[in-house]
C-alpha cells in the first residue's frame, strides 16, 4: 500500500488534518491501549508533524519532531502512532525513516531523543537508538528514554 509523506508545521495545518491526526493519536493511546491521559499537552503548536496518507487520505502513520529547548536540549521524535490495521507491514519503520531524515536535514549535528514504550525498546534499538536510564511508569505505560547520536556526515 503506498503512503504518502507529508510535514506540517503548525500553521499548515487545516481542521481535517488536524482532526485526523489527533483521532489517531486518541485511538490508539487512549482507547486502545486502554490509558487515560491527556494526549493534548500543550506542545503541538511549536512540533512539526508527519503525516502518512493512504490512497483514500485516511491518515494510517503520524510522528511528531519536537525541536530543541521545547522539552530537551536535542530534538525529541514522539507521538508515534501507527493505525492498528496497518502495524504488520512495516509502516512504523518507515514512519520513523522519515522522521529520522528529517531530524538529519533540520539539525544535522544533534542527537535525536524519544521516550519509547518499553516493549518497543528493540524495534527503536534496531534504528540505531540506546537506552539511556532506567525504566519508568508513565500514565500506567512503562517507558525509556532512548537516545540517537548524530550520524554525521548523512
Amino acid at each position: 500500500m503506498p503512503i504518502r509523506w507529508r510535514w506540517y508545521r503548525w500553521e499548515e495545518l487545516d481542521p481535517d488534518t488536524l482532526y485526523g491526526f489527533l483521532k489517531l493519536r486518541s485511538d490508539i493511546f487512549v482507547v486502545e491501549q486502554n490509558c487515560v491521559f491527556s494526549d493534548l499537552d500543550d506542545r503541538d503548536r511549536c512540533c512539526e508533524h508527519l503525516c502518512g496518507r493512504d490512497r483514500d487520505g485516511q491518515i494510517g502513520a503520524y510522528a511528531r519532531l519536537m525541536p530543541p529547548g521545547v522539552k530537551a536540549d536535542a530534538p525529541m521524535i514522539g507521538r508515534v502512532v501507527v493505525r492498528q490495521q496497518l502495524r504488520a507491514t512495516g509502516l512504523g519503520r518507515t514512519l520513523m525513516q522519515e522522521a529520522l531524515r528529517r531530524c538529519t536535514e533540520q539539525y544535522p549535528q544533534s542527537p535525536v531523543l524519544l521516550s519509547g514504550q518499553q516493549h518497543l525498546e528493540r524495534f527503536y534499538a534496531s534504528l540505531g537508538f540506546a537506552t539511556i536510564g532506567e525504566p519508568y511508569l508513565e500514565d500506567g505505560i512503562w517507558h525509556v528514554d532512548m537516545r540517537r547520536e548524530a550520524i554525521l556526515g548523512a
